[in-house]
C-alpha cells in the first residue's frame, strides 16, 4: 500500500508497510496516481504531458525500489507480544476544579461523582502499585492530574518525595508530569515543580477571547489574565526543562491557528493544540463539515512553523514533531497507548480506570489499588483491539503513525473499539502530512 500526497510545491509518496517516505518529482507522482506503474493503464493521459521514454525510464527507477523492498512492500504479519506490563499512570490527586470549562471532560473536575482528594495514603497505594507492578521497566511515568491537581499541591509534594525514596528500592526512575490549569501556579510551587517535575503541562487556550469563552471561574469570568502571567514564570523558571502549553480547539474555534500564533507571540515555545474530546452533539463538537476548514488550518499551522524555524521565534508544535527514524517499535505501532494495560488511571478513591478519560463510568472500572485489575475482560479487549483488528485501520495509509487512534473516542462516538472516531482520523491524517513536509524542509 502506498500513500501519495503533495503540500507546499512538494510530492510525496508514502510506503505503508515500510514506512519509508520518498520526495518524488510530478511525472513519478502522475505515474503513481493515474496507477499507469501497476496497471499500465491511462498511457494517453501520461503522454500529453511527458514522453514515452521518460515514462519508461521512471516506471524502470520505480521498480528498482520494489525490488529492494523500497516500495509496495507487503503488509505486515505481526501477532502483537505478549501482554505489556504497566509504565504509566495518570493519578487523579484531585477531584475538583478551580475552573468550569465548558468542554471539560470531566464534568468540571468531579468527573460525574463526588468532589474529592486524594490521600496521601492513597497516593502511595498508587505508586507502590506500578512499582510492584512495572517488571523490568525502569523508567515510569505518573501524571499528576485532576481536576486541578494544584488544589491539593501539599499531597503531590509528600507523594514526589516519597516516590523518590522507593524508586531507588525497585531500582526505578519515576518520570512526574504535572497538568495544571496555572490559577494557583505561584512562585513557590513553580519551584517545586522546576526541581523535582520532568514535565509541566499547563492549559491555555490562545487568544483573550477564546480562552475567555471556554475557561472560566465558578463566577463566570476569564482566566486569561490571571494565568498567563503564571506561565510566563514558571517557563522562565524551567529554563531547557520539558514544558508544553497545551490548548484545545472546539468548533467554536476553528481558526486555532491564529491561536497557536498568539501562544507563539507570547514567548512559548513548546505548544500543543488538541482537537476538543467532547460528547456527539455538544456544541463544542467538531463536526465531519468542519473537516475542510480545519485541514486548512493545519496547513496554515504549517506555515507559520516553517516560516519560524531560523528565527527568533521559533516553535515546536506537538503534532508535527514525529520521529520517522527513531519512532516507537512495530508493536507499539500497531497498538497504541496502551490503555488498560501499559496505562492506567487512578480516581481519589483508589479505582482503577483504563485511561483519564473513561473515570467515573461505572462500567469501565477495572480494578482498585488493594485488589489489583480484577475486570480484565476490559484490559483484554483494548489489548486484542490494534491497527490490525480494526478494518478501518487496515485500509488506512496512516495506521502505523497514529496507532489506531484513542480507544476513548472510539468507545464515546461508535460504541465500539474497533471503529476509530472518523473526524478524528481525517485530522490526524492532515497532521501527518503536515509533519512529513516539515521534515523534508528540514532536511533540504
Amino acid at each position: 500500500m502506498i500513500h501519495l500526497f503533495e503540500l507546499d510545491n512538494k510530492r510525496f509518496v508514502v510506503d505503508v508497510n515500510s514506512g519509508l517516505i520518498h520526495e518524488i518529482d510530478k511525472m513519478v507522482y502522475d505515474i503513481l496516481e493515474t496507477d499507469y506503474y501497476k496497471k499500465r493503464d491511462n498511457i494517453d493521459v501520461l503522454l500529453k504531458e511527458y514522453s514515452k521514454e521518460n515514462i519508461d525510464e521512471a516506471c524502470e527507477e520505480l521498480k528498482e525500489l520494489e525490488d529492494k523492498k523500497l516500495l509496495y512492500t507487503e503488509d505486515l504479519n505481526i501477532t502483537p507480544k505478549i501482554k505489556p506490563v504497566l509504565k504509566a499512570m495518570c493519578l487523579n490527586v484531585a477531584h475538583d476544579c478551580n475552573l468550569r470549562c465548558g468542554y471539560c471532560f470531566a464534568s468540571q473536575g468531579d468527573y460525574q461523582v463526588n468532589r474529592s482528594m486524594i490521600s496521601f495514603e492513597t497516593g502511595k497505594k498508587a505508586l507502590d502499585y506500578i512499582l510492584k507492578n512495572s517488571g523490568d521497566r525502569r523508567n515510569l511515568e505518573v501524571d499528576f492530574f485532576g481536576g486541578e491537581p494544584l488544589m491539593n499541591f501539599e499531597v503531590c509534594k509528600q507523594l514526589v518525595h516519597y516516590g523518590r525514596e522507593e524508586e531507588k528500592k525497585y531500582n526505578k526512575n519515576f518520570r512526574f508530569t504535572i497538568t495544571t490549569n496555572g490559577v494557583l501556579l505561584d512562585d513557590e510551587k513553580i519551584a517545586f515543580i522546576d526541581e523535582h517535575f520532568d514535565n509541566l503541562v499547563m492549559s491555555l487556550d490562545g487568544r483573550k477571547e477564546v480562552n475567555d469563552n471556554v475557561r472560566l471561574t465558578p463566577t463566570g469570568t476569564g482566566s486569561y489574565d490571571m494565568i498567563v502571567p503564571n506561565f510566563k514564570r514558571a517557563v522562565k523558571k524551567r529554563e531547557d526543562r520539558a514544558y508544553f502549553i497545551r490548548g484545545t480547539f472546539t468548533g467554536k474555534n476553528l481558526d486555532f491557528s491564529n491561536d497557536v500564533k498568539h501562544m507563539r507571540d507570547l514567548r512559548f515555545e513548546i505548544l500543543s493544540m488538541e482537537p476538543v474530546v467532547t460528547e456527539p452533539g455538544s456544541e463544542y463538537e467538531i463536526k465531519e463539515s468542519d473537516l475542510e476548514m480545519v485541514k486548512k488550518e493545519y496547513e496554515k499551522l504549517y506555515h507559520l512553523y516553517k516560516d519560524s524555524i531560523g528565527t527568533d521565534k521559533e516553535f515546536s508544535f506537538f503534532h508535527f514533531e514525529i520521529d520517522l527514524e527513531h519512532g516507537p517499535c512495530i508493536y507499539k505501532r500497531i497498538s497504541g497507548c496502551g490503555a488498560g494495560n501499559e496505562y492506567i488511571a487512578v480516581t481519589p478513591e483508589g479505582d482503577i480506570y483504563p485511561c483519564h478519560q473513561f473515570v467515573g463510568e461505572e462500567d469501565f472500572k477495572i480494578g482498585n489499588l488493594d485488589e489489583g485489575i480484577v475486570n480484565t475482560d476490559i484490559s483484554d479487549k483494548l489489548y486484542k483491539s490494534n491497527v490490525l483488528t480494526k478494518e478501518d485501520c487496515r485500509n488506512c495509509w496512516a495506521k502505523y503513525f497514529c496507532s489506531g487512534g484513542c480507544h476513548a473516542n472510539a468507545w464515546h462516538f461508535n460504541g465500539d473499539f474497533n471503529k476509530p472516531y472518523k473526524t478524528g482520523c481525517e485530522m490526524e491524517r492532515k497532521r501527518i502530512e503536515c509533519a512529513i513536509r516539515l521534515k523534508a524542509e528540514r532536511m533540504s
